[in-house]
């Protein structure tokens, strides 16, 4: 079934200043009339005196219902009204106002806690003193969330997400609690993008994207897909970060092994090349110059004896050869 769209509209509001002095100067004129109405029955004048009391008594009551509707809206903040069930209107702006008192402020991310929690991780904070919806950018923090990357293989991750309220009244009225529909989604989203990608490649020379190494473009994907899941909540996603990504407890150890047995090997490819260039090199200089002339079997065991000392994990031990090596 579609939501039925509300489109926002202002509330009728007055100029609350002018009707607070009218609220103060009907207190005053009503406690005049209780008092003056105390003393005429006290005087025997009972219909005057009943009329004053009663005068007085209706005079407070109706006054104290009408502080009920003067609001303060502070820079950046919104109430959202609704006048016996049905929407009422918006107010946005900063000011002092006077709105219907029996009108109703909702704000439904407003709970008896200081923070909103789901999965245990994420959290944002709300006010819970005030109905106002705040307009300011907010962050939302999810820590260390354990997924399976494009190769299964489990990583933690953890993102910030910096939002805003954008429209006030789709986010009250369209979701039960914008916050938390915010957190939900963002678990989401952090599950769908990063199952798509390995949390890095063990090749150089290889443009596919990594959580690792492609952090930034992928944070953006996520900025664009979690966008797209709140905007019917009146939400804007300003900023996905990635704060928090390594692998996962259970297999850290061994991908760490993983990653050295791959350094070690690309560092042993690079010392072979270089020793077989070094010992080509001195083998055609030996010979264009007629240093020596070696037959195929000397050259082999030159060779090996040159690669052995260049490959080798050690320094080798120079030994001295005073004899023929015939």
């Amino acid at each position: 079934m579609e939501h039925k769209h509300i489109t926002e509209k202002t509330a009728p509001a007055s100029n609350g200043i002018v009707m607070l002095l009218t609220i103060l100067l009907g207190l005053i004129l009503s406690t005049a009339a209780f008092v003056f109405g105390v003393i005429d029955l006290s005087s025997m004048h009972y219909v005057a005196g009943g009329i004053l009391l009663g005068a007085g008594i209706v005079g407070w009551i109706v006054f104290c219902i009408l502080c009920g509707g003067l609001k303060n809206i502070n820079p950046n903040e919104a109430l959202v009204f609704t006048l016996f069930g049905r929407y009422y209107g918006t107010l946005k702006e900063p000011g002092y106002y006077f709105v219907n008192p029996f009108c109703t402020a909702i704000n439904p991310a407003v709970t008896n806690s200081i923070s909103i929690k789901a999965n245990g991780e994420n959290n944002v904070a709300v006010n819970t003193f005030t109905k106002k919806i705040s307009l300011k950018t907010m962050t939302l923090i999810n820590t260390k969330q354990k997924v399976n990357d494009a190769l299964g293989n489990p990583i933690i991750i953890g993102v910030n997400v910096i939002w805003h309220v954008e429209d006030p009244t789709t986010a009250v009225l369209n979701v039960e609690n914008y916050n938390k529909f915010l957190s939900v989604q963002c678990d989401s989203v952090i599950r769908n993008i990063a199952r798509l990608y390995p949390y890095d490649t063990m090749e150089e020379d290889t443009d596919e994207k990594t959580l690792r190494g492609s952090s930034q473009e992928i944070a953006e994907t996520m900025t664009a897909e979690l966008l797209e899941k709140v905007r019917n909540a009146g939400l804007v996603i300003e900023e996905v970060r990635i704060t928090n990504l390594a692998y996962s407890e259970e297999i850290a150890a061994a991908m760490l092994q993983k990653q050295q047995a791959v350094a070690i090997i690309a560092a042993r490819q690079k010392i072979v090349e270089g020793a077989v260039s070094m010992v080509k090199m001195a083998i055609d200089q030996l010979g264009e110059e007629d240093i020596v002339v070696l037959d195929e079997e000397r050259k082999a065991a030159m060779v090996s004896n040159l690669l052995v000392v260049l490959c080798g994990n050690k320094d080798a031990q120079p030994i001295v050869n005073s004899g023929s090596i015939y």
